[in-house]
């Protein structure tokens, strides 16, 4: 029986086993950061879809906000008109995602 293809990472000329680390240094990758473990940031308890208008079009769509890093401000571009929009978020002590303000950023 021949053996599975995929159960290991072979170069294939020289057969040899190469672990993450090695790989990214052959081809020149950035190197994955993988979440430690108990890390809030991005644990879906904390994302939630909400939707805002942009201040340019008028157009409503939806946008995902991070309540685990508490109140914040940051960028983000329309998805209809491309604009950049300035969007706060205001998130409780408990965590609790109070209001999301999208302004005009200029």
């Amino acid at each position: 029986m021949k053996p599975r293809r995929g159960t290991s990472q072979h170069t294939g000329a020289d057969d040899t086993l190469l672990d993450p680390a090695a790989i990214d240094a052959k081809y020149g990758l950035e190197p994955v950061i993988e979440p430690a473990d108990g890390d809030e940031a991005g644990d879906p308890a904390t994302v939630q879809f909400t939707t805002i208008q942009c201040p340019y079009c008028g157009e409503p769509f939806d946008t995902t906000v991070d309540a685990s890093s508490g109140s914040s401000s940051y960028i983000e571009d329309c998805q209809v008109c491309c604009r950049p929009i300035d969007i706060s978020i205001d998130v409780s002590p408990e965590g609790r995602l109070n209001s999301v303000n999208a302004q005009r950023s200029d």
